[in-house]
């Protein structure tokens, strides 16, 4: 019994190597490079996608379950969120709402519940893998798209797209071109506001992604240093880990509605921006 336990403690990942096997991504391929479209990370587009379907049943059921009377509570909640958001909405943007309210509402509860399942025990998946005998078929998992810079690049990347789209269709094409050459500097000053107002849309663009990915990714390796305390065989390991984990995932409520929420915001005001003439 006591050579199992030291054998099994011998093959045990330091502390290192457990946090650099929890921050890898089950990809399709080898990335090479900083930018490679060739290597897809499979846990980030299969929970962006489950966060999608299950907001969209939340919604479905909010909907379906609606009284003109007295409320419930999880009526009451999600007319809280759709209210609030509308109000933000009306506030910036002032024009047609009939697409953007509905946008900035998927937005908000999208990213909101991507960044939950930084709720789910870190060590949840590759215990489940293990009893199940298939850890061999997913030797690395990560479950926290909005943690991984490829989800929100895409997502900045969307509103990026959604930007240009209302620039174009408030403006018109000549009137977005002109304001590219001629705002803020006048049309003197054509390549500077040219090359100005590309870095913009980059700047906003990449910022966008890395404000979310930077608060999720710190909250998840605090999860897991947290984790390794609690490995700690001893009494202060255990209760140091209970202790530090409630406390830190109470506060870490307030940052994952937070996060969705600021995401939301710049995403209208960006679109709100776009509203405006130069």
């Amino acid at each position: 019994m006591t050579n199992t336990v030291e054998t099994a403690a011998e093959h045990a990942p330091t502390a290192s190597e457990y946090i650099q096997h929890h921050l890898h991504h089950l990809t399709a391929g080898h990335q090479s490079f900083v930018v490679d479209f060739h290597v897809w990370n499979i846990d980030t587009i299969f929970w962006s996608i489950f966060a999608g379907v299950v907001g969209c049943l939340i919604m479905w059921l909010a909907a379906r379950n609606a009284t003109a009377g007295v409320p419930g509570r999880f009526q009451a909640f999600v007319e809280m969120i759709v209210e609030m958001v509308e109000d933000q909405s009306k506030s910036i943007i002032h024009g047609d709402r009939s697409f953007i309210a509905p946008l900035a509402l998927t937005v908000f509860v999208w990213v909101a519940l991507m960044n939950s399942l930084d709720f789910l025990p870190v060590d949840l998946f590759s215990t489940l893998f293990r009893v199940l005998g298939v850890e061999h078929l997913f030797p690395t998992h990560r479950v926290v798209p909005t943690a991984d810079l490829n989800g929100t690049m895409g997502i900045a990347l969307g509103v990026l797209a959604v930007v240009l789209y209302y620039n174009l269709k408030v403006k018109g094409v000549g009137g977005w071109v002109h304001e590219l050459f001629a705002a803020p500097f006048g049309i003197y000053m054509a390549p500077f506001n040219l090359l100005l107002n590309i870095i913009e849309y980059a700047a906003r663009t990449v910022s966008l992604a890395m404000r979310l990915f930077g608060n999720m990714y710190a909250g998840e390796l605090l999860f897991l240093l947290i984790a390794l305390l609690g490995s700690m065989a001893t009494a202060f390991g255990f209760v140091g880990h209970v202790i530090a984990g409630s406390v830190w995932a109470i506060f870490h409520i307030l940052i994952v509605v937070l996060q969705a929420f600021i995401f939301m915001m710049l995403t209208l005001v960006y679109i709100g921006q776009a509203h405006e003439s130069h």
